[in-house]
């Protein structure tokens, strides 16, 4: 039954073809990085790579972020050990090449199509692949499983919608989940879902978010400081927003204004390429504006400083007082909190949280965090903490405290990868993995 369902999947994917391409295309508009490199989803026009080595997905920004110290820790170990990068987005394929540069290779992982996937595997010949987050493909998990190569999925998470959705397909999940070699989850809760899906108890094991372990970029922080010393003025910093999300950032803005009409609003949007649809947004609004790219001086009258570059993010949650962490006004389900609490930043986030919901149970316990649910709520907590300097950086500094404690997911993920690596080559794993556990 499994198979014919594979076969019928297969099928609607290759007529879907036409409906990819045009999809990249319409994104292009925004994107111009989108109708470049098609023929890697295709898995053509690939570099030469080293056989043997780890093929490591992480999807977009996200999880690309999320993998860039675990690629890091693995090169420390082994520096000769070859490292594929595939993503889907151009933002991921970005941050990728800009933090590791040419000591890993990149492209973009390959479209679910099983004569697409036979020659990306013939050209990569990897040993294993390591999925960021969750990220299923029925044919890719079953080719990998027939080629021998490993698979594990690290860091990851499982909301209870995306679970439902995978329950929709149950023998389809269940079989996905029978190729998988191990799962490293981010909590129990996740862990419980995968079992549900299906996946098998021994193939478990909960090690905690390695959001927790993304290191603080000391030059950035220093940078956001000293801009924070020359500005000399409330900065609030609403990060990585999406569209639906700016206009009630703005709102809100608009009233604390009037309370605070000295404050300075960092804009920092998800996707870059968003710029001109944000810019006609604040001109809307009448706001003097300036972006991160022009290099102009942000002057006393300036309101809104508008990030259009990436990798900078901590810069600016260290040039702030208070962070608003998007995606969580809109139903995406929230971005990573702990990049600014990590800085002793108290954070806001908007009703939508399914993916950061352990994240917002831990800050919100210690105080650092507060959940709004529209812009009069958001511009309420904005006053409050700014016009609360001693409570401000009290429940800041908790929120550093939280997150330092609960590091250590990093390095035991990086166990697990190298005790799964070298069993391949020496045998049995499961010695090497109740050391980890």
């Amino acid at each position: 039954m499994f198979k014919f369902l594979r076969g019928l999947y297969s099928c609607l994917l290759v007529f879907a073809i036409p409906i990819l391409l045009g999809r990249l295309w319409w994104k292009g508009i925004r994107n111009p990085a989108y109708r470049e490199r098609w023929g890697e989803r295709f898995g053509l026009g690939l570099c030469a790579f080293k056989p043997g080595g780890l093929w490591i997905h992480a999807v977009s920004l996200g999880e690309s972020i999320a993998a860039i110290p675990m690629i890091r820790q693995l090169q420390q170990k082994f520096p000769d050990l070859p490292v594929l990068v595939t993503t889907t987005t151009p933002t991921g394929s970005a941050a990728i090449r800009n933090a590791l540069g040419d000591s890993v290779s990149q492209t973009y992982f390959p479209y679910d199509i099983p004569w697409v996937l036979k020659r990306f595997l013939a050209a990569v010949k990897p040993s294993i692949l390591i999925i960021l987050e969750t990220e299923l493909w029925p044919n890719c998990l079953d080719l990998c499983k027939k080629q021998g190569v490993s698979v594990i999925i690290v860091n990851a998470c499982l909301s209870l919608k995306s679970m439902k959705g995978y329950q929709w397909m149950a023998g389809i999940t269940r079989e996905m989940l029978n190729n998988v070699s191990l799962v490293a989850a981010q909590s129990m809760e996740d862990g419980d879902r995968y079992l549900t899906l299906g996946l098998a108890k021994d193939r478990l094991v909960i090690t905690g978010s390695m959001k927790f372990d993304v290191p603080v970029k000391e030059e950035q922080v220093t940078e956001g400081k000293a801009l924070k010393s020359v500005w000399k003025r409330p900065v609030f910093v609403a990060a990585s927003t999406h569209s639906g999300e700016e206009t009630q950032v703005l709102m809100a803005f608009k009233k604390i204004l009037n309370t605070i009409p000295e404050i300075l609003l960092i804009l920092v949007p998800r996707h870059p390429e968003r710029l001109k649809e944000i810019l006609a947004l604040i001109k809307e609004n009448e706001y003097s504006v300036v972006t991160r790219s022009s290099g102009l001086t942000i002057l006393p009258e300036t309101k809104i400083l508008l990030v259009d570059t990436l990798g900078e993010l901590s810069v600016f949650y260290a040039a702030s007082d208070i962070a608003f962490v998007g995606g969580s006004l809109v139903p995406i389900g929230g971005h990573n909190a702990l990049e600014a609490a990590v800085l002793g930043i108290p954070v806001i986030v908007g009703p939508y949280i399914d993916n950061i919901t352990d994240v917002v149970q831990l800050l919100s316990g210690v105080g650092a965090l507060v959940q709004i649910k529209d812009s009069d709520s958001l511009s309420a907590a904005v006053i409050h903490w700014l016009q609360s300097p001693e409570e401000r950086f009290r429940l800041g500094d908790n929120g550093r405290k939280a997150v330092e404690k609960n590091r250590g997911a990093l390095e035991k993920v990086v166990g697990l990868i190298l005790a799964q690596w070298g069993s391949m080559a020496q045998g049995s794993v499961a010695e090497q993995l109740q050391q980890v556990k």
